[in-house]
């Protein structure tokens, strides 16, 4: 049965230039639509983030935070247990930030100064050195590369049913040339309209939803040999070749790193 709940921000937080929240969440609890009248950059630090902000889905591994404008209307779902941080932004401190919601990729500068936050409970900037700091992560935020959608949909009529096809079934190694005779059209189109609509090849998509399934099964317990047969590779090393790629480290590191 999933669980439904209303944000609740602190009484005075159109008040503050900033403020910082941690959260838990169980699984299948869904934050309802909502928006407030102050920026806000999500960190998840366990499991994948999935958002629908002004009628579009962002889904997000750890390490990439999630930007909102002010006044954007958002809500959340969690299929899992997932614990996330949030930075909010007074309105008129968010000039330079993107005018709609997208991916940050932040550096470890920002992380650092967000675990700094979290170890030490801070829910406002109490200090000289801590008004500082949030001002340090306002400049490395405005200076991060922006992305759209980590794993981006379309309702193109060709790709549509083959990234929902994949969705529901990961592992499945067939190739862009085999997915085009299916829908009946050919693989240079598919491939053109990957770029189009996604913005990144046929095999780039399929790699990052392969890495964040790799992120659910690994929290799950499963080995790393499992995981490899579950979503079609021919071997451990190849997947570990691949989530290197997308998570800069091994996946037995990255779920010692969770704990």
């Amino acid at each position: 049965m999933n669980l439904q709940v209303e944000y609740q921000p602190p009484i005075d937080a159109p008040l503050l230039r900033y403020f910082m929240r941690y959260d838990a969440v169980n699984a299948k609890t869904e934050y309802l639509m909502h928006a407030h009248d102050w920026g806000q950059v999500i960190f998840v630090t366990c499991r994948v983030l999935e958002l629908e902000v002004e009628g579009e889905r962002l889904l997000t591994p750890a390490d990439i935070p999630i930007w909102i404008p002010a006044g954007h209307r958002h809500s959340s779902y969690n299929h899992n247990d997932a614990r996330f941080r949030t930075f909010n932004i007074a309105a008129d401190l968010c000039s330079g930030m993107p005018d709609k919601a997208c991916l940050l990729h932040v550096d470890t500068l920002v992380h650092a100064i967000m675990n700094d936050f979290a170890r030490r409970e801070l829910e406002q900037p109490q200090t000289q050195a801590d008004w500082r700091l949030c001002e340090v992560l306002m400049d490395r935020l405005h200076i991060a590369p922006v992305h759209n959608s980590y794993l981006p949909m379309s309702d193109d009529k060709f790709l549509a049913p083959i990234l929902r096809a994949l969705e529901a079934h990961p592992g499945d190694n067939t190739t862009l040339a085999q997915w085009a005779k299916r829908v009946f059209t050919t693989e240079r189109t598919l491939a053109r309209r990957c770029q189009q609509q996604l913005n990144m090849s046929f095999s780039e998509w399929r790699q990052r939803l392969r890495f964040l399934r790799a992120i659910a099964l690994l929290e799950q317990g499963c080995s790393v040999q499992g995981i490899a047969h579950a979503l079609g590779y021919s071997s451990a090393s190849a997947l570990i070749v691949m989530f290197q790629q997308q998570a800069g480290t091994t996946p037995d590191r990255y779920r010692s790193r969770l704990g």
